[in-house]
């Protein structure tokens, strides 16, 4: 059938992860299973940290906030995909589609810019801990969280505008599990060219300067502890952003071979495939990596369970 543009677009077909029947029940299952780590795990952050008065600080501020958007971005994706499977369906509807993609845009840069502000966080506390507190202080906290939700919600509605007026061919099977941008900007019929130049550009600004930002501070933070004379005082400013820098290594490290790996395959299951790591596996183990490595937040997990 020769594609045509279709004005009375109602719904897409999201292929998933396999189209093998006998698959359906353990992916089924192996989802179901993560989705709740993630909403637990986080969940159990947030509480800690917001009913805890010893993490009342500005680290576990932005890790509270990290967490709530590493739930909100796995519940735009995961249930859907759930729910088709036990459906037995591949259907979204043309609304639901650009509004998943809208929401999934935004909680992705969220946990970037997240990611760069936290980044930024330890590089105050090892570069300059006499005037951290001041420097730190609640009111520029709230600003930058603030300024972030801003930004990546004009740049999530101005991407989600620019699909609207895209008109699509007659096959409208989106190769994935979720409504991704790229894939939904291939399937259409009109010129893209505007679409593609956002999209890049808004990957360059709002992915690429924060990872520069991030590298600029770990680039002091070694250059801070590296001054540091003793040992134990080296070790002490380390273990300040081990965590944080374990986090940031899984998540661009995945997020760029998902992207380098589609580019150098051409294949968009295998891109499906990949997105999974860090869709779903990267904020499942943010919790652990934060809570397993980190005295503070182990201690008010353990008061909390007291409780």
């Amino acid at each position: 059938m020769a594609p045509g543009n279709d004005t009375q677009i109602s719904e897409f077909l999201l292929l998933g992860l396999s189209d093998e029947p006998e698959l359906q029940p353990l992916i089924f299952g192996l989802f179901l299973s993560m989705y709740l780590i993630i909403v637990f795990g986080n969940l159990l952050i947030v509480l800690a940290v917001s009913s805890d008065s010893h993490l009342h600080t500005p680290m576990y501020f932005f890790l509270a906030n990290l967490s709530f958007v590493d739930i909100c971005f796995t519940s735009t994706v995961i249930p859907k995909m759930l729910w088709n499977i036990q459906t037995q369906s591949k259907v979204i509807t043309y609304a639901g589609c650009i509004t998943q993609m809208y929401f999934f845009l935004l909680f992705v840069e969220l946990d970037i810019f997240l990611l760069t502000v936290m980044a930024y966080d330890c590089f105050v506390a090892i570069c300059n801990p006499l005037n951290y507190m001041v420097i730190m202080n609640p009111r520029l906290c709230g600003l930058l969280v603030l300024v972030s939700w801003i930004m990546c919600a004009l740049n999530s509605l101005l991407e989600s505008l620019m699909v609207l007026r895209l008109s699509f061919c007659t096959v409208l099977e989106i190769p994935h599990f979720f409504c991704e941008l790229n894939q939904m900007i291939q399937l259409a019929c009109s010129d893209t060219f505007l679409n593609n130049m956002v999209m890049y550009s808004g990957i360059m600004l709002l992915a690429g300067g924060p990872f520069v930002g991030i590298l600029y501070s770990y680039s002091k933070i070694v250059s801070s502890i590296r001054g540091i004379s003793s040992a134990q005082g080296k070790y002490k400013a380390f273990s300040t952003c081990v965590s944080h820098l374990s986090v940031v290594s899984l998540f661009y490290c995945t997020g760029l071979g998902v992207y380098l790996s589609s580019a150098a395959t051409q294949s968009s299951h295998s891109s499906a495939t990949a997105s999974v790591v860090y869709t779903v596996v990267t904020p499942m183990l943010n919790p652990f990596i934060y809570s397993l490595r980190n005295k503070d937040m182990k201690g008010a997990l353990m008061r909390r369970k007291g409780n």
